[in-house]
């Protein structure tokens, strides 16, 4: 399933469920089902947003520094980084809530 954010201040914006939701979940809390954020809630999404994209981006590095000092070690367990990192996902919708917030636009979403 698709979700299809839209706003006036921006083009339509595109995701598959899971990562919209997962977006969702981190901009809004747990239930995100009303689907709208509002302009005054818009300063509070943008800050979410990059609050988990810089934690998930210096975990990344953690992981990838780990792995580094592992390297030699044949016995220990690897795990994989994800393909996409939370900032490649993140990045439409920092730049959607931005302009919305620049524009004083409303964002909304359906399936």
């Amino acid at each position: 399933m698709l979700f299809k954010f839209k706003s006036q201040a921006a083009s339509d914006l595109i995701m598959l469920e899971a990562d919209a939701r997962s977006l969702l979940k981190i901009m809004l809390g747990d239930d995100p089902v009303k689907g709208i954020v509002q302009v005054p809630d818009l300063a509070s999404a943008v800050a979410a947003l990059t609050a988990a994209v810089l934690q998930d981006t210096l975990a990344r590095q953690q992981q990838v520094d780990q792995a580094k000092n592992r390297v030699n070690d044949p016995d220990e367990d690897r795990l994989p980084l994800a393909t996409v990192s939370l900032s490649q996902r993140a990045a439409p919708m920092l730049k959607m809530l931005q302009r919305c917030q620049a524009q004083g636009s409303d964002m909304v979403w359906g399936v």
